[in-house]
């Protein structure tokens, strides 16, 4: 994440986040029946504060955009937003198995920031978003991953192992792998609140449009 090198003071505003974020990791409700028969598919979004929109309104999150995308496009899918912030992936892990209570066609998972920014071992890390993912595909949902990346704070060497786990799970899994799910919009103040990692409104309209060409060929192959 080399625009992250312009926050000198990210590392810390991060972390005064993940305590504050916690104290509203309670997990959103499922859809009714009613509502998911009345579209083609489910897509659920699952994260940390980035999914879920943290210091946005859920309607500028990018799950909510990414469901007006679609549906303006012809494509009558529900994108259910089921970030959680303050979450790490052992946090994910352990939720799978009310994700799939949600019936998702398809899962976008983007988790592992909240490790990085603890230390974490990125071993760790890449072993629970491997058995996240192993669990999804097991009960027969296509998997979309996102990647990320660390602030350079947390120092070379820890920096490259922690962006080599997502390539790797998604070579192990032979997962679509969005490469930095933040790109376009990380380091730039123009485009993040005042803490200098959650995105502003606008921000989330460029990733929603980064994420849409890597989920349309998923969109169309289970019309």
């Amino acid at each position: 994440m080399k625009n992250f090198a312009k926050l000198p003071l990210l590392a810390v505003a991060l972390g005064c986040l993940l305590s504050s974020c916690e104290q509203k990791s309670s997990a959103p409700a499922p859809t009714s029946p009613q509502k998911q028969q009345a579209s083609a598919g489910i897509i659920v979004a699952v994260g940390d504060s980035l999914t879920a929109g943290y210091g946005v309104n859920e309607a500028e999150a990018y799950p909510a955009l990414l469901e007006k995308k679609l549906q303006a496009n012809g494509y009558v899918w529900r994108v259910v937003n089921a970030g959680i912030s303050g979450e790490t992936s052992s946090g994910t892990l352990s939720r799978v198995a009310w994700i799939l209570k949600l019936t998702p066609d398809i899962v976008i998972l983007e988790t592992g920031a909240n490790d990085g920014l603890r230390g974490i071992d990125p071993q760790v890390t890449q072993k629970n978003i491997s058995e996240t993912v192993r669990l999804l595909k097991e009960s027969h949902v296509t998997v979309i991953l996102a990647g990320m990346r660390m602030v350079t704070s947390m120092g070379p060497e820890y920096t490259r192992a922690f962006a080599a786990i997502y390539p790797a799970v998604a070579k192990e899994h032979d997962l679509t792998l969005i490469p930095f799910f933040l790109q376009g919009v990380a380091g730039n103040p123009d485009l993040n609140q005042a803490d200098g990692i959650h995105p502003l409104p606008e921000g989330y309209r460029i990733i929603t449009d980064m994420i849409y060409p890597y989920l349309l060929p998923m969109i169309t192959s289970k019309k």
